[in-house]
């Protein structure tokens, strides 16, 4: 079992969860649990997203009471995950939160898809045998739907790829 603050220096971003992660590629069967003084949602999707079980994330005021904490870490070191209460209500909720791609239409999500394959335009025109500027049309609203408005950085059209390939 190993229990590890989520923000440790040098940075005080995510090294906690970058530790857990290097624990665990060398040692699969410990069980990790990152305390953290927040509650911070995108933390705890990432520890979901990359760890199988045997996870725990909790707030720091809940080592105070170590009867409880005693249980919570047994709890993981036997391949449980726990997560403090109140995050499990945030996540929830996120999820009852706006779906972009609840938006699309199934042309729209099937444009979305060949263009996840590398298709260009004219590529997406000859494949679904509609005009250029319908597909224009579709490429707009996917966008548009997605929230991804233009940007001298990023591009839209690859920000719209990987939205839809962590969707998949």
């Amino acid at each position: 079992m190993a229990v590890t603050d989520l923000r440790m220096p040098p940075g005080f971003a995510d090294e906690g969860i970058e530790a857990a992660a290097e624990i665990r590629s060398f040692a699969p069967q410990v069980g990790l649990m990152l305390l953290s003084q927040y509650v911070e949602v995108h933390h705890a999707l990432r520890l979901m997203e990359e760890f199988d079980g045997a996870v725990g994330y909790l707030l720091k005021d809940r080592v105070s009471d170590l009867g409880a904490f005693a249980v919570d870490v047994r709890r993981v070191a036997g391949g449980e995950v726990v997560i403090y209460a109140e995050l499990v209500s945030r996540l929830v909720g996120r999820r009852r939160e706006r779906d972009p791609f609840a938006e699309l239409t199934d042309r729209e999500r099937e444009v979305l898809a060949l263009m996840a394959q590398g298709l260009t335009n004219a590529a997406l025109s000859e494949e679904l045998v509609l005009s250029p500027k319908t597909i224009e049309g579709y490429v707009r609203s996917v966008f548009t739907k997605l929230g991804l408005e233009p940007g001298e950085r990023e591009h839209r059209r690859v920000q719209a790829v990987l939205r839809f390939l962590r969707w998949q």
